[in-house]
């Protein structure tokens, strides 16, 4: 079953009205590293829809109050997201596994592992649970991580 997308930054807003409703759009859009026009539409979006509420504080000051419905969102919101990045972890891991196998039964016990991130960390953890040392030599069969795809060069 796929996962629900949503549109970018909605949890992280949600998440960071939640934990100081008086939160400005300047230091939002700080935290998240976009513009504030890009806040301003958001969070425009989310008072629209009902999720959140406004109220004034004092002439420039706003208060905002996440909505039961907002607060739903944002629960399956951070729901979907944990499915999502699980089975990512699994498909990850499969994947490794399998290419994992290939290298074995070319004679290899080590790869060399060219990417970074989290997805390089799975395959290494994989790598170690497989009996497969991971080494930095030109010799050595290469995983490559690019974005979420791994495979095993040529």
């Amino acid at each position: 079953m796929p996962t629900q997308t949503y549109p970018p930054h909605d949890l992280q807003i949600l998440e960071h009205i939640e934990s100081d409703p008086e939160v400005t759009q300047a230091s939002l859009a700080e935290k998240l590293g976009v513009a504030v026009g890009t806040v301003n539409f958001v969070v425009k979006r989310l008072i629209k829809k009902g999720y959140v509420r406004v109220t004034h504080l004092q002439r420039r000051r706003l208060k905002y109050i996440i909505t039961p419905e907002g607060i739903a969102l944002r629960t399956q919101m951070a729901v979907d997201s944990l499915q999502y990045s699980m089975r990512l972890y699994r498909e990850t891991r499969e994947q490794a596994k399998r290419l994992l196998t290939q290298v074995k039964r070319q004679g290899y016990r080590e790869v060399s592992i060219h990417g970074n991130g989290e997805l390089a960390d799975v395959v290494r953890l994989t790598c170690i649970e497989q009996g497969v040392d991971v080494v930095a030599r030109a010799d050595a069969p290469v995983i490559r991580i690019e974005g979420t795809q791994i495979r095993l060069d040529d």
